[in-house]
């Protein structure tokens, strides 16, 4: 293997590939790439393949790619952000495409997400239809991320887990900091681009599937379980908040029988809680507790007073409070969420 080195130069795109024990369609994938994009620089990152895959990253070599690598496997989130640290020192002018390395992504498709990232400026998205014969597994599988995905940001994205994605260049500092090894890092890393308000691009790509998907190195339990999490921490740091004042306004109305000093009470209790929970949550920036309290409360405020007017009209119906309450915060939720994640916890850039 021939390891990226030497002084930064200038180039204008870089493929980056990670690769974990991969077959002789990386070389054919690195030849086409060369060829669909005349100058480019193709970075494939053996993440930990072992000695015996070493012909496949030789071919690869051969073929026009620089190839780095590490001994132990890792996952495909450490071998991205290997790769993104080698073109930051390497090609920091560069935009960057990253591409898998087992033939789903063809290179007409890499080329259009390269060409979108150099027109706008924006990171982007290849971002399959799921369409012809593709598993139920993956296509609900699929579906239920981007629901989530929405749920926690208000996005609508088609494709959260494709891995064709494509960063401008000098844009690519913030990735350095994405959590997790595996293939949450991919799910994680958009969840991340939302926070810092960053633009996201949608391209339309084929739908490769491989019948038995035999080169995959996904495991669907463990996987699975990573990708989620982040998505299941946004909505469950909610949750939380949602129970501590639904519990909190039912034990103050029991003690006072007043319904408006109920819900301000229990809007106090669960606000610091849910305030603490979401500025880990949405990973609020250091020093910014005094910028951030200040915006939670004007919204917390506006939503104490809609939450009044949505029990009193509730109850003044017949509706039981212990039934109104979760209804009436329930149509706020998502104006909440929403507004905590684009203007309380975000500061501007």
């Amino acid at each position: 293997m021939r390891p990226a080195s030497g002084r930064p130069s200038r180039v204008g795109l870089v493929v980056l590939i990670p690769a974990y024990q991969p077959d002789d369609r990386l070389a054919h994938l690195v030849s086409d790439l060369v060829r669909e994009l005349p100058g480019c620089r193709v970075l494939v990152v053996d993440d930990g393949s072992g000695p015996e895959y070493a012909p496949a990253f030789r071919a690869a070599s051969a073929r026009g790619a620089d190839v780095v690598g590490y001994g132990r496997n890792r996952g495909k989130g450490a071998a991205l952000r290997t790769g993104l640290a080698q073109v930051a020192e390497l090609w920091p002018e560069a935009d960057v495409v990253c591409a898998d390395a087992d033939g789903q992504h063809r290179p007409a498709d890499i080329a259009a997400v390269a060409r979108r990232v150099h027109t706008t400026g924006h990171m982007t998205l290849g971002v399959r239809r799921l369409t012809g014969p593709v598993p139920a597994r993956s296509r609900i599988g699929n579906g239920v991320t981007a629901l989530l995905f929405r749920l926690a940001t208000g996005w609508r994205l088609g494709d959260t887990q494709t891995g064709l994605r494509g960063y401008p260049a000098g844009q690519t500092a913030w990735l350095a900091d994405v959590p997790g090894d595996r293939y949450e890092w991919e799910l994680s890393a958009l969840l991340r681009a939302h926070e810092l308000g960053l633009e996201v691009e949608e391209v339309e790509i084929a739908t490769v599937y491989e019948p038995g998907n035999t080169s995959s190195h996904f495991r669907p339990l463990q996987d699975s379980a990573r990708i989620y999490a982040p998505l299941l921490g946004f909505v469950g740091a909610s949750l939380a908040s949602f129970g501590i004042d639904w519990v909190a306004v039912l034990v103050l109305h029991l003690l006072t029988g007043n319904l408006l000093a109920s819900v301000v009470g229990a809007r106090l209790v669960s606000g610091t809680a849910n305030f603490f929970m979401n500025r880990r949550v949405f990973r609020a920036a250091p020093g910014t507790v005094g910028r951030t309290a200040v915006r939670y409360m004007a919204l917390a405020l506006a939503l104490l007073a809609a939450s009044y007017v949505l029990l009193r009209a509730l109850t003044g119906i017949g509706v039981p409070l212990g039934l109104a309450k979760p209804l009436g915060d329930g149509v706020l939720y998502a104006v909440s969420y929403l507004a905590q994640r684009r203007a309380v916890f975000r500061e501007r850039r």
